[in-house]
This record gives C-alpha cells, structure tokens and sequence, in this order.
C-alpha cells in the first residue's frame, strides 16, 4: 500500500522518467515510472506535448473544412477518423439513408485499405521495439503499396480528405480495381510471412506471453475496446454491433483471444488484417454503378461538368465552398470501429455553416490511461512491449 503522505524516497523507491523522446512511447508520451529496482511499482502517463488543439479548429471551419481537420487527430488512420466524423454529420444533417450503396462500398474498401495499412505500421513498429528489424522493413514495404492507392485515388498518399458529406469527393478512377485486387492476391501471403518470422520465435514469445495481460472485467472497466478488449474474450467489434456503411452486408469474423497479453493482442491484430481482406475482397466483387454523391444541392457540390455550362452552377459551387452548407440545429454521436477501437464523434450544430462543438471520443486516449494497470508489477523493459501493444497514437490523445 502507497501512503498518500509518502514520497519515492521514503519507499525506498525511484522515480524514471521515461520518454517523451524515447521512440518506444510511440510519439510525444512521457511515462513516469515509479520503480523497486527493475520492477514497476507505480506508472503515471503524462500526455499534453502534442496537444494539435484540432476539435477546437473543427469549430471554426465549415462543415465540409473540418474534414481535413480529422484527418489529423489519428495520422495512421486517417480515412477512419473522417468516416466517423462524417457519418455524425450526415446524421444531422439527416440523409444517412440516403447516401448512394456505390459510396458506401467505397467507403468499406478503403476504410479497411486503411486498417490494413495501420496495422502494418503496428506491427513493424511493435517488432522493432522487441528487436525484431526484418518485421519492421516487410510492413512498410506492404504498407507503400496501400498508400499509393490513396495517392491514385485522391492526389495525397496519407492525409486524402476523400470523404463529402453524402458521399465521396470524386469516385475512383479507372485501374482501381486493378490496384486492389493485386493487394487481395498478395498480402495473404505476406501476412503468412509475418507470422513465420513472429508467431513461433521463442524471442518473440518470450517478450510477449503471459506480458502486460488484462482481465476482462479490467479491460471493460478501464474503457479498453477494439484489438485489446477482444484479446480478453470480450467478442464486440462496432462494424457487428451497430453496423455501418452497410458493413451489415458483408460476411467477416471478429478475432477473439482469451489471455489478454501482449501476445492475445498480437495474434487478434494479424487476423483482423486476414478478415478485413475478406471484407475488401466482397465489397470490390459487389460493388454496384451509379452516384457516388446523393443528389441534394443543400449540401453537395455541382459536378464539374454542370459547372462549365452552367451559370447557376457555378454561384452554387461557390456560394457551398465559400459559406458552407447550413445545418439544421441538433446533435448527433456516431461511433465506428477504428484501427484501435471504438471511435466516436459527437458534434453540435447551432444552424449554422459550423460546428457549433466538435468532440471526439478516441480509443488511443483510453488505452493511454489503462497502461498503468498494464505495467504494474512488471519490468522495465516490459514496458516497451506493453506500449507496443495497446497501438497508442498520440495525436489521438492530445486533440
């Protein structure tokens, strides 16, 4: 037991200050580490060196600016954070049924290009944290291959903005398919080769079994969600629960492990990436023609062929991107399943072209606070694996 008027000293304990330089806090985190020798006895997170101010500058943009805000809160998912923006806007702009299915399938394809893409970051970064170097360099060779369909697709390998409120910016050009299915008929086997190299390497699993681990009840009590949550035995995955983008079409698994440690959350990321795979491979088979816009001109723009010969057009394109569409007053929470979890945003209009209050409920910040139930009791050096495996982004926490 800690008394409250006992300091480190008096414990006969240290404090360390871990970070927030040290590449292992994955970003600008500083862990206060109270420790017995090499033993953690005590971990505070200290978060606040980033700090973007972005829900703040959401507020002073148009509904449509403030996309590319959100692309900027989680910058290894960036697609995700503007879906779960978008959808708690058309949502109060009230025309989420009315969102064209082409759209909505693009949107599932690339959302999970982009988990796909997140978690390859995770894993290079969380083997090479563990002394894993070869790991590290296939990820991000896989991982080029998807930021050049962003590129293809939008003109921008990582902040793509791609969404619109109703829809999407422009639909996909030609040779997109192409592009996909390449990344269907080859990641299976690059995923194979992941798990030679980890699964059964007794360094791996020395750093990683029986580490960092977290009960069920703990994780639900610590707000844990998404990979983590379900390494406890916890089956809860948004796109199952309370679908979305017509995720309710599609046939997937939700990757379920029991011991909750480094190790459960390794293996539940590897074939969350096998399942989201399967989800692009659907979509792409059934992906129908027509819009990929509603036709509303309260809050879509003119398409660029109308603009060139039409007068009215074009006052419309720019009364929308000068001013900004209009929302009735109301609020509205959406949340998705992002890379790292459950995603929400909550949003606030007051009749205005925008965001009377724009908030974010981030799973990265959640995870942040459990890292100190996470570490206790632990080594130093398992310090690194436990950050590793909670896949924290910073700019998710210090909004």
């Amino acid at each position: 037991m800690v008394m409250l008027n006992e300091t480190p000293t008096d414990r006969g304990t240290m404090v360390l200050n871990m970070g927030p330089q040290h590449p292992a806090t994955h970003g600008v985190l500083r862990l206060l580490l109270e420790l017995d020798g090499e033993t953690v006895v005590k971990a505070e997170p200290d978060i606040g060196f980033l700090h973007t101010g972005i829900e703040k500058t959401c507020e002073g943009l148009t509904w449509h600016q403030a996309i590319t805000a959100t692309d900027r809160t989680d910058y290894l998912a960036p697609l995700s954070n503007n879906l779960a923006y978008i959808l708690a806007v058309e949502k109060l702009f009230g025309v989420t049924d009315e969102v064209p299915k082409r759209a909505q399938y693009l949107r599932v394809i690339l959302t999970e290009l982009t988990r796909l893409s997140s978690h390859l970051v995770w894993l290079g970064t969380h083997g090479l944290d563990l002394g894993a170097t070869t790991v590290f360099l296939y990820c991000f060779r896989e991982r080029e291959t998807i930021t050049s369909i962003y590129e293809f697709v939008s003109g921008v390998r990582l902040m793509t903005s791609y969404w619109r409120i109703g829809g999407l910016c422009a639909d996909v050009p030609d040779g997109f398919e192409e592009r996909v299915r390449h990344v269907l008929d080859t990641f299976p086997d690059r995923i194979n080769d992941y798990e030679t190299l980890l699964t059964r390497n007794p360094i791996f699993l020395d750093r990683t079994v029986d580490m960092a681990p977290i009960s069920k009840d703990e994780a639900i009590a610590w707000g844990m969600t998404g990979p983590g949550l379900r390494a406890c035995g916890v089956s809860y995955d948004v796109r199952k629960a309370f679908p979305y983008s017509s995720y309710d079409d599609f046939d997937f698994d939700v990757p379920v492990r029991y011991n909750g440690d480094v190790y459960d959350r390794y293996l539940v990321r590897v074939e969350e990436m096998r399942q989201s795979l399967r989800i692009i491979e659907q979509a792409l088979d059934r992906l129908p023609d027509g819009e990929i816009r509603l036709d509303n001109p309260r809050i879509t723009l003119p398409t660029r062929e109308k603009m060139y010969v039409s007068m009215e057009s074009l006052i419309h394109h720019f009364k929308l991107v000068t001013e900004g569409p209009r929302c009735p007053p109301g609020e509205a929470y959406n949340v998705i399943e992002s890379p790292r979890g459950e995603l929400g945003c909550y949003v606030v209009s007051d009749g205005t072209s925008k965001p009377q209050r724009v908030r974010f409920r981030t799973p990265s910040f959640l995870h942040a606070q459990a890292l100190q139930k996470l570490v206790e009791n632990r080594q130093v050096a398992d310090v690194v694996a436990a950050i590793g495996s909670i896949d924290i982004v910073l700019g998710e926490i210090d909004r």
